[in-house]
């Protein structure tokens, strides 16, 4: 892509960049309230069904969801005009989705500023290795790299790392700002959950609120996967690597059921996100109709997203993703060659 026709694809977005208060305000009043009522009604259910409770809290975890694209859009600064008001929606949603806000915004933004970019994975992505770094790499590597692709332990235990653990604890250079702020959230959550347990009991409360927020990780970690693992995504050494190739070609448009669309807050139009993060996620499909070239990017669907299971190594020569079983060759080689 040339730079003329880059930048005139980031103009033709640039218009859907705005927030608009009054759309912010709605997304937050049809998504919030009604997490809190199918919450308590999963609680109720309690008495009638364990299973309705699970149905019910599978319900409140689509809301966790929608809550998470607003606690998305804050941490981008595009969910309000003001800095503040960002910050605060943010944090409030954070503590409801128990991520940490200013941690998960700094992260998330060196996702952005290097996704696709071979030079610079390890913050806010998925583990991606390439053939080559796989097969030099240790049994014990291999082995851990293994096991993180296995769909049991990302979408499995994932959630329970990144709630548990990846979310509660600073890295040792945070700055103040972000390590008080997850301070904050975590002694939120103490003093919510402690309510919460004396209220109803640990019990129900583990039942309701575990579910609820199990589905709504594992539900999370597959978009963010899906998105940026199929057949021909885009990646790139450091001196050929492009910010507007890395978006359009390295992220999917995940075309999902306008029920699923709705609920996951329109984050399918994954590569208009990607090309700019200011476009708030209501404004997202209308950017991605407006905009001809953007309507190119990679589309899958619910079917054909599913054999993203299977691509686990990056193929850097040949641009695309393969699986365990196309490199074994490989690997028999090289412990001739170390022979």
């Amino acid at each position: 892509m040339s730079r003329e026709k880059t930048a005139q694809l980031r103009k033709f977005v640039a218009p859907f960049e705005k927030a608009d208060v009054k759309a912010s305000v709605r997304q937050l009043a049809n998504t919030i309230p009604p997490f809190i009522l199918a919450w308590f009604l999963a609680y109720q259910a309690l008495d009638v069904s364990i299973w309705l409770t699970i149905a019910l809290s599978a319900v409140a975890a689509a809301f966790v969801i929608r809550t998470f694209i607003i606690f998305h859009d804050c941490t981008h600064g595009s969910f309000f005009k003001n800095k503040k008001a960002n910050a605060v929606v943010g944090t409030i949603t954070g503590i409801m989705t128990l991520f940490a806000y200013e941690k998960w915004k700094r992260e998330h933004s060196i996702h952005h500023a290097s996704s696709g970019n071979l030079d610079k994975r390890g913050v806010g992505d998925i583990w991606v290795m390439t053939i080559e770094e796989y097969v030099e790499a240790s049994k014990w590597e291999r082995f851990k790299y293994r096991m993180y692709r296995n769909p049991l332990v990302m979408f499995g235990f994932g959630p329970l790392f990144l709630v548990l653990i990846s979310s509660r604890f600073n890295r040792k250079d945070a700055r103040k700002k972000e390590r008080n702020n997850t301070y904050l959230i975590n002694i939120s959550l103490v003093v919510i959950y402690s309510l919460l347990i004396w209220a109803i009991g640990w019990q129900a409360f583990l039942i309701v609120q575990g579910t609820t927020m199990f589905i709504a990780g594992a539900f999370g970690i597959w978009l963010f996967y899906v998105q940026h693992t199929f057949e021909d995504s885009y990646f790139e050494d450091e001196n050929e690597w492009d910010y507007v190739k890395a978006a359009v070609e390295g992220s999917s448009y995940y075309q999902l059921p306008k029920v699923l669309q709705w609920v996951t807050g329109n984050i399918g139009f994954h590569h208009v996100h990607h090309l700019s993060p200011r476009v708030p996620n209501y404004n997202l499909e209308k950017a991605h109709e407006s905009t001809p070239p953007l309507q190119q990017a990679t589309t899958i669907n619910i079917k054909s997203s599913l054999k993203s299971l299977r691509y686990k190594l990056y193929d850097a020569p040949n641009k695309t993703f393969v699986t365990f079983g196309d490199i074994k060759h490989l690997l028999g080689h090289s412990k001739t060659v170390q022979q």
